[in-house]
């Protein structure tokens, strides 16, 4: 993309406004990272240009690999090339984003993974907490080792609140398992994810899951003969014998229906102060699955059928049938149960989630600790 420079910011108001009176919209999305990155950025990057093809009304830029720390001058540029609404997508993004709302109140913001918000700043996420979980009670059933490998990016509250997930689903069916966990500290490092895969291969682990942009994770199990499970983008292709299953995203959908309240005037800069798209498997933003339409690779339903629980609620069940159900239950628009449905015990022994109670969305978005069950350092871990 090429950069311009800041214009006055009255200008910049003026542009925003006139091109949301005549209902046009130039939306200009933020990337942390490339958008071949084939994980996160790849992903948003996919809903942008398919929603540009879609609208006729629709005009999109991006700008990809921004460092967090630097992300308000982008923004700015993005305004500065009449830009009237302008997508974040990074957790770190937050605060620039907030900042660059204020500064230009008449154009639309949306952050996403975040909390915070203003008359002209939204906050959306299609969020992976319950596909993790469905992905745990598959690996809890196919770990020989009771050792399942994690390569996490950062500890942030998003990456912790899906580890988490992933160990209650794999405890759930395998009440030994262990989820260890190693944190490369990068969003994209293909060479950190692979050292970290090796050094948890090393230490025993025999399934895989991660937090990475890269499909590097599923390639190293792959190597070593090990099931994994897929992050973000369809991984299927790059081991086919070996990606169990795992998390996709259908930002579009998000994307869309923002877009489209933007276009018919429900939103405006006036009026997103308490706009929070916390989208799941009931709305259609997130999908289990190796590829779209394979829920589970057929190579491992015999291993998951022949798994057998008995299960304090359904009793004797299959780990094949286990998922189908608790999916059901989960992608039903009244949806029946969550993964942090209590109790919920920390690792420390304390109860966080009271018998029978759900967690809110604010709990899960400032979620700090580790369930039991989690192995390995856990930076920001309450000492109480």
């Amino acid at each position: 993309m090429r950069r311009i420079g800041i214009v006055a910011l009255a200008a910049l108001a003026f542009l925003g406004l006139s091109a949301l009176a005549e209902g046009n919209i130039k939306a200009g999305f933020i990337y942390v990272g490339p958008i071949g990155d084939y994980g996160w950025s790849f992903a948003h990057n996919e809903a942008r240009e398919m929603l540009d093809q879609e609208f006729d009304w629709l005009e999109t830029v991006y700008v990809e690999s921004v460092p967090e720390g630097e992300v308000e001058t982008f923004l700015d540029q993005l305004v500065a090339q009449g830009c009237n609404v302008v997508f974040a997508t990074s957790f770190g993004f937050m605060d620039g984003t907030l900042a660059a709302a204020l500064r230009h109140p008449d154009v639309i913001f949306a952050h996403c993974a975040g909390f915070k918000r203003a008359p002209n700043m939204a906050s959306y996420m299609a969020d992976f907490y319950q596909v993790y979980y469905l992905n745990g009670l598959m690996a809890g059933a196919l770990t020989k080792t009771g050792k399942i490998g994690y390569v996490g990016a950062f500890p942030i509250p998003e990456v912790k609140r899906h580890i988490n997930a992933f160990t209650i689903g794999a405890r759930e069916v395998n009440p030994n398992a262990e989820v260890h966990v190693k944190w490369i500290y990068e969003w994209f490092n293909p060479a950190a994810a692979k050292e970290a895969a090796e050094a948890l291969i090393a230490e025993g682990c025999d399934v895989f899951a991660f937090t990475e942009d890269s499909p590097t994770v599923v390639q190293v199990a792959a190597e070593h003969g090990l099931p994994s499970f897929g992050h973000y983008s369809p991984m299927y292709d790059f081991a086919p014998d070996y990606v169990v299953s795992g998390q996709l995203v259908h930002w579009e959908a998000i994307y869309r229906d923002f877009l489209k309240k933007i276009h018919d005037g429900i939103y405006t800069p006036k009026n997103l102060q308490h706009v929070d798209y916390w989208w799941l498997l009931s709305q259609g933003a997130v999908e289990v699955g190796a590829k779209p339409g394979m829920m589970i690779n057929p190579v491992f339903e015999d291993a998951l059928k022949a798994y057998v629980i008995d299960h304090p609620v359904f009793g004797k069940i299959s780990v094949y049938d286990l998922v189908k159900t608790r999916y059901n239950q989960m992608a039903d628009p009244g949806v029946t149960f969550d993964p942090f449905q209590g109790p919920v015990y920390d690792r420390k022994g304390n109860l966080v989630i009271p018998e029978g109670m759900w967690p809110s969305v604010d709990t899960l978005i400032t979620l700090e600790w580790a369930v039991e069950g989690v192995a390995g350092p856990w930076p920001g871990e309450p000492e109480e």
